[in-house]
């Protein structure tokens, strides 16, 4: 009852035998170097595909209706499995009893037909059928899958199964009774190669589009040094992938994984507990530390909804894990990226820059610390400053003035040889009151206290051109910004620390004094006309080669939020620039 079987078609058969050998060793060839198992079903489905084709062959030469038996069985099986493959691929999909019937229907059916039913098409038409809707139903979950993400490889691989779903419809009607030979191997010939390609693209548009976001979230974590800039990073990066609706994070806590923020979906929860699968998996991630997925995951009482997908990425620190980033989605696998290995050195990376974070977080604690200290111990030093500037105004300089008087009495009761030698005494006293009064000036200047900045620091210049022999100008404006009893304190030490390095160590000859309201604060210009400064040096190679005046106005004036700036050509002179802020914050 069934058509003669034409030895034409061989040669295409060969032919197709051989593309169909090479698409299942691709296959093969995909899931050993990445490990997924859609890729396992499709190389199986290929496989059978070559044996279809071997017992068609077999069936032409021998006329053997047993061999047409196989084919039947083979193709059927075929469909089958590139149906299950592509449903894995994009929804996860576990086998389940019911899945048996469907894989016994082809050899049930095809010896119903070959052996038991003389009519042709009623023979033919379940089969067809059959493979028609299975094929499509291929073709439509990659019609899906590209709803969600856009592949091209998905695009290709839906047009591919649904011409060849229509194509098994012409068989009853045309193939079969030799119509179309051998132009219909050679269709599915075509339908082969388009599917091949498909499956290529797919891996191709896998790893561009998985390793594209993973890259740009390394770059993230890398330029993020805050830990809530980690934390931002982590979780909205991965809401570019297609189809993902949600991150969570979570930190192990006494060996459970506790949520502790998330992103998209999980913005506003409180918490996001998976159950079922979902628990198990996560449990299994960070007890193994290599990535998971599932298609079972729910979370309660987060979003509290199912999700087609999950993935949950361990995240490590020195080969322990530290906690887990999961995604859900509405398509497969939201990491996309298809090596494991590339995953698991994320992980690594993610847990290295929340550590980083930590430590960040930790230096930051630590510098507010030692500033708090800093602070602490020029207030302690300026205090005692104060206080020896006090006792030597109170009590030694009274001391010597009531020296001066007493000796100024005798003086006047002793002969004029003594006289005289009591006059060098006084003068020697004189010499004394004065250096004292400076010493005290130095350590705490009265008109800083008495008058203000600006009068403090015209009278530190006057006397220091005054006590060197050098010109020292000053230009100021009449009133400056309001600022800190620190702020002044740590201007007029500044002032008198550049001065003192310009006598000792610059040999200048003129030395220019500017104060300027500058950027919301007061600024300071010291410039000078001496010997200048080594090559490229800098108040910080100065501090670091022992020049401590610096390093002690660089640690007050960045106390207050200002800075330091020296600059200078050897034989060119220095400049020196001081900047420190107003005490509301403008310049005003």
């Amino acid at each position: 009852p069934f058509p003669a079987a034409s030895t034409s078609e061989l040669h295409p058969a060969f032919l197709q035998a051989l593309i169909t050998v090479a698409l299942a060793v691709l296959c093969a060839f995909i899931y050993r170097r990445y490990r997924k198992p859609h890729f396992a079903w499709w190389a199986g489905a290929w496989g059978l595909y070559v044996v279809r084709i071997a017992a068609m062959v077999s069936f032409l030469l021998s006329s053997n209706w047993i061999w047409l038996y196989w084919h039947q069985v083979a193709t059927g099986w075929t469909a089958l499995a590139l149906l299950y493959g592509a449903l894995v691929f994009s929804r996860g999909l576990r086998w389940r009893w019911w899945h048996l019937a469907l894989v016994l229907f082809p050899p049930a059916w095809s010896y119903v037909a070959i052996y038991r039913l003389d009519h042709f098409l009623l023979a033919a038409g379940p089969m067809v059928l059959f493979l028609s809707l299975a094929t499509i139903w291929t073709g439509w979950v990659f019609v899906r899958y590209r709803r969600h993400v856009a592949s091209s490889g998905a695009t290709l691989l839906a047009v591919s199964f649904g011409l060849w779903g229509l194509h098994h419809l012409d068989y009853p009607f045309l193939r079969a009774r030799g119509a179309w030979n051998p132009w219909g191997y050679y269709i599915d010939i075509l339908l082969t190669l388009a599917v091949g390609a498909g499956i290529l693209l797919l891996v191709l548009d896998e790893l561009r589009r998985g390793l594209g976001a993973l890259s740009a979230l390394s770059g993230d974590l890398q330029h993020a040094g805050r830990e809530q800039d980690v934390l931002d990073a982590l979780l909205a990066r991965p809401l570019t992938l297609p189809a993902v609706r949600g991150s969570a994070l979570f930190l192990v806590d006494g060996g459970r994984a506790r949520f502790v923020r998330g992103a998209g979906v999980y913005a506003a929860a409180q918490d996001a507990v998976p159950s079922g699968a979902g628990a198990t998996v996560l449990a299994r991630a960070v007890e193994t530390g290599r990535p998971q997925v599932t298609s079972d995951w729910v979370d309660e009482p987060g979003p509290g909804r199912a999700y087609p997908y999950a993935a949950v990425l361990p995240l490590l620190r020195a080969d322990a894990v530290i906690g887990a980033l999961v995604l859900v989605g509405d398509a497969r696998d939201p990491f996309t990226a298809l090596d494991d290995r590339f995953l698991v050195a994320l992980g690594q990376q993610v847990g290295a820059a929340l550590e980083n974070a930590d430590l960040y977080r930790r230096l930051e604690t630590r510098t507010v610390e030692l500033a708090r200290l800093s602070a602490r111990m020029v207030e302690q030093h300026e205090e005692e400053r104060r206080r020896l500037s006090r006792e030597l105004h109170d009590e030694t300089a009274q001391v010597f003035s009531a020296v001066k008087m007493e000796l100024g009495v005798l003086r006047q009761a002793v002969p004029p040889p003594e006289a005289a030698r009591l006059d060098q005494v006084l003068g020697l006293i004189d010499t004394g009151i004065r250096s004292i009064r400076s010493v005290t000036n130095d350590l705490r200047p009265s008109l800083l206290d008495d008058l203000g900045l600006l009068p403090a620091l015209r009278s530190l210049v006057a006397d220091c051109g005054e006590r060197s022999g050098i010109r020292i100008g000053l230009t100021a404006p009449a009133t400056l910004p309001a600022l800190s009893t620190e702020a002044e304190l740590a201007v007029f030490r500044a002032l008198q620390e550049a001065l003192s390095n310009v006598l000792r160590h610059a040999g200048a000859k003129s030395v220019d004094v500017g104060i300027s309201v500058r950027q919301g604060g007061v600024l300071l210009e010291v410039r000078d006309d001496g010997r200048g400064l080594p090559p490229a040096a800098s108040a910080e190679l100065l501090e670091r080669a022992g020049h401590m005046g610096l390093a002690g106005m660089r640690e007050r004036i960045g106390a207050l939020g200002g800075s330091v700036r020296l600059r200078g050509e050897p034989g060119a002179g220095a400049l020196l620039e001081v900047l420190v802020p107003a005490a509301n914050g403008d310049g005003a």
